[in-house]
C-alpha cells in the first residue's frame, strides 16, 4: 500500500539523489519498489512513485539500485567530504545526518574566482579574517578538482587556468619507493597538471579541514598562505597522504577575489609513511608563525614542504 514515511526536507533529498540515476536504472528501482504495480512515462513519474511507495529514508537508500557510488556522489554535490572508501552503511548515515540538519550543507557556490566572504555586519579584512578565507578556499578548491574526476559529480564551475595568475608555479614532490620532484611555471601548465592528477590518474583529495589539518598566514606584502594536509585515494583504496600549500593573492579588478599565485603538493604513498604515523587524520606540523616565513619578501618561491 502507497503511503510515504518522508519528511519534506527527506523527499526533497532524495528527489535530488535518484536524479544522479540513469533512466533504465530509475525505472528498474520504480518495478521493485512499487512491485511493478506503477508503470511511469518519464523520470519525474517514476521519481514521484519511488518517493510515495517508500516507507523510510533506510528502506530507499538500502536497495541495490541506490548504489554506493551514487550516494558518494550525492553527499560531494552537497559538499560533505567523506572518505572514497566508506562503506555504504556509512554513507547512508552522513545522508540521515545532513538531512536532519545535524550537518550543514555546501553554501552558495563561488563565481568566477573564489571570494572571501565577509561574515557579521561589518566588512572583515583579510588578516583577520585569513582562516575562514583558509577554510573557504579549500572547501571550494577541492570540491571543484574532485569533480574533474571520470566518476565525479560536475560542478557548475569550470576548473582552469582562469584560477591561477598568468606566472603561477607549481611544485609536486612524491614519494612512493622514491622521491620525485616535478614543477611547472605558468597557468596553463599548472591549471592541466594538477587536473590530470584526478582526471587522468583517478586520484582523489580528502583534505581535513578541521585546526589540526589546515594552518593559514599573511605575509605584510598581503600574500595568504594557506596549508592543508589529508588523505589521498583511489577507487576504494587509500594511497596515502598529502600535504598542500598554496599561496593567494587577491585580484585588484575584482573586489574580494583571489587566484592562486603558487602551489607546493607533497604525496607520501603508505608505504613510504614514517612508522607510527597516523593517516586517518594528517596535520600539518608547523605554526603559522613558521608558514609565514616561507615568504621571502622579493620573490614568491615554491618552497620545500616540512616533513609529515
Amino acid at each position: 500500500m502507497a503511503g510515504s514515511g518522508l519528511s519534506e526536507r527527506e523527499r526533497a533529498g532524495c528527489r535530488d539523489l535518484l536524479e544522479l540515476l540513469q533512466t533504465e536504472e530509475l525505472l528498474a528501482l520504480t518495478d521493485t519498489v512499487t512491485n511493478r504495480l506503477v508503470h511511469p512515462e518519464s523520470r519525474q513519474e517514476a521519481i514521484h512513485a519511488i518517493l510515495v511507495y517508500s516507507q523510510n529514508v533506510e528502506e530507499l537508500l538500502r536497495r541495490r539500485k541506490v548504489c554506493r557510488e551514487i550516494i558518494f556522489k550525492y553527499l560531494a554535490a552537497q559538499g560533505i567530504a567523506v572518505p572514497p572508501s566508506s562503506e555504504k552503511h556509512l554513507l547512508i548515515e552522513r545522508v540521515r545526518q545532513l538531512w536532519s540538519g545535524q550537518l550543514p550543507a555546501r553554501a552558495s557556490g563561488p563565481g568566477h574566482t573564489k571570494p572571501a566572504q565577509s561574515h557579521g555586519n561589518g566588512q572583515k579584512s583579510p588578516q583577520d579574517d585569513v582562516g575562514g578565507l583558509g577554510g573557504e578556499f579549500c572547501q571550494w578548491y577541492f570540491e571543484l578538482l574532485n569533480s574533474q574526476h571520470p566518476l565525479g559529480v560536475k560542478s557548475e564551475e569550470t576548473w582552469g587556468p582562469q584560477h591561477f595568475w598568468e606566472d603561477a608555479k607549481l611544485k609536486f614532490c612524491y614519494n612512493t619507493l622514491e622521491k620525485n620532484v616535478e614543477q611547472y611555471v605558468g597557468a596553463d601548465m599548472v591549471s592541466l597538471r594538477l587536473l590530470s592528477l584526478v582526471k587522468e590518474e583517478c586520484l582523489l583529495f580528502n583534505p581535513n579541514l578541521h585546526s589540526s589539518g589546515l594552518k593559514c598566514a599573511m605575509s605584510s606584502h598581503g600574500l595568504v598562505l594557506v596549508a592543508v594536509a589529508g588523505t589521498v585515494h583511489r577507487d576504494n583504496a587509500c594511497l596515502g597522504v598529502f600535504e598542500q600549500i598554496f599561496g593567494l593573492i587577491s585580484c585588484p579588478m575584482r573586489n574580494n577575489t583571489w587566484k592562486i599565485k603558487l602551489v607546493n603538493l607533497k604525496i607520501v604513498g603508505q608505504n613510504a609513511l614514517e612508522p607510527g604515523m597516523q593517516i586517518e587524520k594528517p596535520s600539518i606540523k608547523y605554526e603559522s608563525s613558521q608558514l609565514r616565513e616561507f615568504y621571502d619578501g622579493n620573490e614568491l618561491t615554491v618552497f620545500e614542504p616540512q616533513k609529515f
